[in-house]
């Protein structure tokens, strides 16, 4: 679009802003850049109005299509000199569930645009005077263009999420979780500096040395102190290929022990993730096709018996120098765990297909046009000290009795001290946890009797004294927020009021908005 089509957008925004929502901003400047490409259709307004929970629909006033940081930067600086300034939402992939990446009576950014105008921004590096290795990533990128970059170097990061669709920034504003954490810790303990644009329109560049404040704040910030725009993230020499195998379990107390013997072995497994087997959460899903046909009957067999199997995923990363021994080391390391006999499932693959393995599964129900429904996803951290009573309560007597279940359910252990309590992310203070993924499908029709277990899961938790803490986290009060970040609510509020004290940013999170 040229300047003059971008200026005649922008003109509309500035009119239809102060004949429609004159009580929101108040007298509108002429300040706003000419450049900006703002579009205020309904169809510009109506792609950003919910997200990938298609659980809330919310409508913003305008949508931003930013060609570089100044065009995000310029506009936050718009609404913080505003009379009654405006909220923002960031949106990436608006992975969220309850409209989090939305900005009700504001305008939404839609970061991935800028990687149409720069697709150069992934750029890998060395330090000065070191061997070590690291790329800066756009917030905008996607994962999985990170990991193509950085592998044509013989390089990649550490820490990852299960799907690798999703942006830099999503990920780095939430924790970024997956079958590496309890090693690596999540994808907000593997970053070296970030720049941010704060609430106040100011670019900042952060570290644990420079504006750490800041720094901690963004990662697991949930958006609120700034939008991230530049992230630097440390490297190690990538893998060929994997080792991945899956043992069945029946009872859920063997289950976790062997999770958590397994994730206390140094140099043991790269990956240890566990998930449930149900009538209505097949062998196979969306998440991955690992099980063969005649697997898959051989599963369901023990599914009809037990009602619960309890899969345990591990994964051993290898090269060509470690390709002697890593057969060995596998059994080494499933020696002595209690899997049921007989249920031991390998397969070799090469490490990037590992990683991506997700997509494929999306791409087949988007072909089947069953990918764009709602999600009524519930993720939790569940305190080790509760994870048996979370079984018997969440497991057995809400999600297998009711049979309502469509869809992944993953449980896994996570070590507390791989993560860094001065980030604003919360977990159970616990030297261990459990991460649980609800993410389960619905329809139009019955997306509402899963959205339903979920607050029955949450107030059996409550009920039972389970101190659980929600990851992607939704509360509608203030008070449950308080009660969510427990003691670093303080430090949380307080940065608020330093980095984006006219509470522009992120409102979909309802934190500082609550009703």
């Amino acid at each position: 679009m040229g300047k003059n089509s971008s200026m005649l957008v922008a003109s509309l925004f500035l009119l239809f802003i102060t004949s429609r929502l004159i009580s929101l901003v108040g007298k509108v400047s002429p300040w706003l850049p000419d450049e900006l490409l703002i579009q205020v259709d309904t169809n510009a307004i109506d792609s950003v109005s919910s997200d990938f929970g298609k659980l809330v629909k919310v409508m913003p006033v305008a949508v931003l299509y930013p060609s570089s940081d100044r065009d995000v930067l310029q506009l936050v600086k718009f609404s913080y000199n505003s009379h009654n300034p405006f909220p923002i939402a960031a949106r990436g992939r608006s992975h969220s569930i309850h409209g989090q990446a939305t900005a009700k009576n504001g305008v939404v950014v839609e970061m991935t645009w800028l990687e149409k105008h720069h697709p150069s921004r992934i750029r890998v590096s060395s330090s000065p005077n070191s061997s070590r290795f690291y790329v800066d990533v756009g917030g905008e990128q996607l994962w999985f263009d990170v990991l193509r970059a950085t592998y044509d170097y013989g390089l990649a990061p550490v820490s990852w999420t299960d799907y690798l669709y999703l942006t830099v920034g999503g990920t780095l504003s939430n924790g970024g979780i997956s079958g590496q954490s309890f090693r690596y810790g999540p994808q907000i303990n593997n970053v070296i500096e970030m720049d941010i644009i704060t609430g106040k329109g100011e670019m900042v560049t952060c570290s644990k040395q420079i504006n750490s404040g800041l720094f901690y704040g963004v990662l697991g910030g949930l958006g609120q102190f700034g939008i991230i725009t530049r992230a630097r993230i440390p490297l190690e020499k990538a893998p060929k290929m994997v080792k991945w195998v899956r043992l069945l379990y029946h009872d859920f107390s063997s289950f976790t022990r062997d999770q958590e013997h397994l994730i206390s072995i140094n140099k043991g497994f790269d990956y240890v993730e566990g998930s449930l087997i149900m009538r209505k959460s097949p062998p196979n899903n969306w998440r991955s096709s690992f099980f063969s046909p005649s697997d898959q009957v051989l599963i369901n067999s023990l599914v009809v018996k037990h009602g619960i199997i309890y899969c345990l995923e591990v994964v051993k990363y290898y090269d060509d120098l470690s390709v002697e021994y890593v057969d060995e080391e596998m059994g080494l390391l499933l020696g002595g765990l209690g899997f049921l006999p007989g249920f031991t499932f390998q397969k070799e693959v090469g490490f990037v297909e590992f990683l991506d393995r997700v997509r494929r599964g999306e791409l087949e129900l988007q072909a089947k046009g069953l990918w764009d429904v709602p999600h009524p996803w519930l993720n939790l951290f569940v305190p080790k000290s509760g994870i048996m009573d979370f079984n018997e309560g969440a497991f057995v007597n809400i999600l297998h009795k009711q049979n309502q279940t469509t869809g992944t359910i993953l449980v896994y252990p996570v070590k507390r001290n791989k993560w860094d309590d001065r980030m604003s992310a919360v977990i159970p203070d616990e030297d261990i946890f459990y991460s649980v993924g609800l993410l389960r499908s619905g329809s139009d029709a019955d997306w509402e009797i899963l959205e339903n277990q979920n607050k029955e899961i949450l107030k059996f938790c409550e009920k039972a004294g389970i101190k659980a803490k929600q990851y992607l986290p939704h509360y509608r009060t203030r008070e449950e927020w308080m009660n969510h970040f427990g003691s670093k609510w303080d430090t949380f509020r307080e940065r608020k009021a330093q980095f984006d004290p006219k509470m522009i940013l992120s409102p979909g999170q309802g934190i500082f908005n609550s009703d």
